[in-house]
């Protein structure tokens, strides 16, 4: 029987230009991770590259091999999907422009 849960890692949020990093996830017992990206409320022209990434240890941090970066556009929710990612997870976002995303939520749902 697979197990499942469901992580909520950012509740109420707020996203302002610069890099953003989610707390690591250890999720070594899971063989499928799906993350969604809410999004309540954003300034005009501000966007966000999305990139997967994982760590032996929960300390050091590479890029997720295989999963191109997803940007944040105009959708309420963004959603990237991944397996084959080892013992920890995180999502990094690269946000541009002027002004801040509002009202952030990230959730981390894993299935083993």
């Amino acid at each position: 029987m697979l197990q499942s849960m469901t992580a909520v890692l950012e509740q109420n949020a707020r996203l302002d230009a610069g890099e953003f990093t989610t707390e690591p996830y250890e999720v070594a017992w899971a063989s499928e991770a799906r993350w969604f990206i809410y999004i309540e409320d954003r300034d005009p022209g501000l966007t966000a590259d999305v990139v997967v990434e994982v760590s032996p240890e929960g300390i050091t941090w590479c890029a997720l091999p295989g999963i191109p970066a997803s940007t944040l556009g105009n959708d309420e929710l963004t959603t990237v999907s991944c397996r084959d990612f080892g013992g920890w997870l995180r999502l990094r976002l690269n946000v541009r422009g002027e002004g801040s995303f509002k009202g952030v939520r990230i959730y981390l749902a894993l299935k083993g």
